[in-house]
């Protein structure tokens, strides 16, 4: 069996790619790629079974024809333009990509059918919560995205249940907490801190440093995302978290201390429009059905 990943020269879809490869020696892989700024060809190069495809996921006539040469069944599409303070400045290539590219991924699947496309999508398309409450957004939250990254996601979230309610898809989707690891672009804030750390820079800090994210490795996502490809539910939403929430200024306390760097590097900056206070997902949902 093929299988198609998506914004595969990634932070999580390069982990994806690597993790399957090992997982399932003998599937073969193509990975799809438009590489821009923070694709980076060389996170997949030299994998056994891996073909790179240099195409963007909007361009339906393209990946229709990749699908078909290569036989496949399975799509996992992680291809998305992600940083929150870049769509501030540029929101209309989030909504380029994020909704009419997956649009386009989604005819593609269609035209020539297959077994599962599965959609990776983020817990910020539920707004954020109180710091002081112990609220956790579940699979039935309503969405109530406030920055134009959120909203592009959620728009491509609908996208692909559309697909799903009107000619069958067979979809999948996930809803993820903050994701760290390897390959990671540097423009996101536990590679920057550290690098600036390195270099004895200071780590600027928003305004708002007692802000709170849930975190994951990006390994342990993708086994979720086996997880359920193989025994998930078609039609369904699943959540992918682990209940560890720690803020930005912990998060750089804690770099810092491991690089045994003076706290005084830690600068605060102007708050980034829209920033949200809290993330955190129930993901009971995932543990009862598919343990």
């Amino acid at each position: 069996m093929s299988i198609l990943v998506t914004g595969a020269a990634g932070f999580i879809g390069s982990n994806f790619v690597r993790y399957w490869a090992e997982a399932h020696p003998g599937d073969p892989i193509v990975a799809l790629d438009s590489l821009t700024y923070a694709g980076v060809r060389e996170n997949v190069d030299g994998i056994e079974g891996v073909t790179f495809a240099h195409t963007d996921i909007g361009d339906t006539d393209a990946v229709a024809a990749l699908l078909e040469q290569h036989s496949v069944d399975r799509i996992v599409n992680f291809a998305a333009e992600s940083h929150n303070s870049l769509a501030v400045v540029d929101p209309a290539r989030f909504f380029r990509t994020n909704v009419l590219g997956t649009q386009g991924l989604c005819e593609a699947a269609r035209r020539v059918g297959v077994a599962r496309f599965h959609h990776v999508s983020t817990c910020e398309v539920y707004g954020d919560l109180d710091l002081d409450t112990d609220e956790m957004f579940t699979e039935e939250s309503p969405y109530r995205p406030r920055t134009p990254y959120n909203a592009s996601k959620a728009g491509g979230d609908h996208v692909v249940r559309s697909y799903h309610e009107t000619w069958n898809l067979p979809i999948t989707i996930t809803n993820c907490a903050n994701n760290y690891g390897a390959y990671q672009f540097p423009e996101k804030v536990i590679p920057y801190f550290a690098t600036l750390a390195l270099q004895d820079q200071p780590l600027p800090m928003y305004a708002s440093t007692q802000n709170r994210r849930e975190w994951i490795h990006a390994v342990d996502h993708c086994r979720a995302i086996d997880l359920i490809l193989s025994s998930g539910r078609i039609g369904e939403t699943y959540h992918v978290g682990t209940g560890v929430e720690k803020s930005v200024e912990e998060i750089a306390d804690l770099i810092l201390d491991h690089l045994g760097k003076p706290h005084s590097l830690k600068t605060i900056v102007p708050d980034r429009p829209g920033h949200d206070r809290r993330y955190v997902l129930d993901w009971s949902k995932i543990e009862a059905e598919l343990g």
